[in-house]
């Protein structure tokens, strides 16, 4: 499995869980804060750390992401050399030459045949 391959699916998996987190949150602040009994300070970790911890995590994994789109580029570059385009090589043939065919003698009037009569 080539590295670019391995960032490709990292880079899907992290777009998968950004997703997730952002689809949590409640645009209005609520989100799965909300859903925990709405605002009270006396749960068990609190509402407002739900929320940092949504915040935190959709901006370290956009980051990531960021950061991984990155390294597959130098990925693509360092792979099995340097493939330049052959659009930029002058000496490099653009079309294959077609093949000859060979050439046959068919005979294309067959006299042999009306010399019986």
């Amino acid at each position: 499995m080539s590295t670019f391959s391995i960032f490709l699916v990292l880079i899907v998996i992290v777009a998968f869980l950004l997703v997730v987190v952002i689809m949590v949150q409640n645009p209005k602040g609520g989100g799965l804060a909300s859903s925990f009994g709405g605002g009270g300070a006396q749960q068990l970790g609190g509402v407002k750390k739900t929320t940092d911890f949504l915040d935190k995590s959709t901006w370290a994994l956009a980051t990531l992401l960021l950061v991984l789109i990155l390294l597959s580029n130098v990925a693509i570059g360092g792979s099995d050399g340097s493939q330049e385009s052959k659009a930029l090589d002058p000496d490099s043939p653009t079309t294959a030459p077609a093949p000859e065919a060979p050439a046959q003698d068919i005979p294309l009037n067959n006299d042999a045949g009306n010399d019986a009569e």
